[in-house]
């Protein structure tokens, strides 16, 4: 039975996975080594609650129920040693990931479930740090988290079945659809969606249409809720390039990065989180 869930990270995917989890009725443990980013996730769930009360989406009892599930740390072992699951959030780069990992073995009960959020990386690495391969999984969310209604379930080699079945019905608890994903570079979702993003970015690149054509074309033409590049934008030029250069590792040629991605995230046009990337958002 899962009661506790603790969120490691509490940048955009982090907060959301940890906001999300606590309107579910899960307790939530928020953990970041920063303690702005603690501070931030806390302003945002609690703008997030009071946008919820003015359209009348929810009581000031609910939301204050919601409020007393949560728990801000800066102390990992606070976070997660009475945690069932942990769901890990930090960048996509895999030293942190298994560093990360590692830590979380040491400190969590035997019977905790250890999930990682990575789009693109794989589970079955990750768990190979630790002692409990079988109660390693990736849990892939999409942005915005409390909006967005799939959760990509991927199995890592060792994965057992009692571990994914527990992990949907979180996800089931949460509101979500969950996909099972048998782990492959790019999984579902980030092998489709990386290689749109990128050939959207090359077409501008070739002028083959503004950065406002390609993205209304693909909106129209082809019923995308967002362009790739707003998208890509949402996500992050930084986090997009991470992606793109471990599938090109190892998916090979098709997945090269943009030249202009790469010069974009050079110059600190990480999008909006930076207020400029494909587009300007000042």
């Amino acid at each position: 039975m899962i009661n506790t869930i603790a969120v490691i990270g509490t940048g955009t995917m982090g907060r959301g996975i940890g906001y999300a989890a606590a309107l579910a009725g899960f307790q939530v443990h928020l953990y970041d080594i920063n303690e702005e980013s603690l501070k931030e996730a806390e302003t945002y769930i609690k703008t997030q609650l009071e946008k919820a009360l003015l359209r009348g989406l929810t009581t000031e009892k609910d939301a204050d129920q919601v409020l007393n599930k949560l728990l801000y740390t800066t102390d990992l072992r606070v976070a997660a040693e009475e945690a069932d699951l942990v769901i890990e959030a930090v960048l996509e780069v895999m030293d942190l990931k298994t560093k990360i990992f590692r830590e979380l073995d040491e400190i969590t009960a035997p019977h905790t479930i250890l999930a990682t959020n990575t789009s693109t990386m794989s589970p079955t690495e990750i768990a190979a740090q630790t002692k409990r391969p079988d109660r390693c999984i990736a849990m892939h969310f999409f942005n915005p988290v409390p909006k967005m209604k799939l959760i990509e379930v991927i199995c890592g080699l060792e994965t057992s079945e009692e571990t994914i079945e527990r992990v949907m019905e979180v996800g089931t608890q949460m509101g979500k659809e969950c996909v099972r994903v048998n782990e492959f570079p790019g999984f579902a979702v980030s092998r489709m969606n990386c290689l749109i993003g990128n050939e959207a970015m090359n077409m501008v690149m070739e002028g083959v249409a503004t950065v406002e054509d390609v993205d209304k074309a693909m909106k129209l033409g082809l019923n995308h809720p967002m362009g790739p590049l707003e998208l890509a934008d949402l996500v992050g030029l930084d986090t997009r390039l991470r992606n793109m250069e471990y599938l090109h590792q190892t998916l090979g040629e098709k997945y090269r990065p943009c030249p202009i991605l790469v010069k974009y995230v050079k110059a600190g046009r990480l999008g909006r989180k930076t207020g400029q990337g494909f587009y300007s958002y000042s």
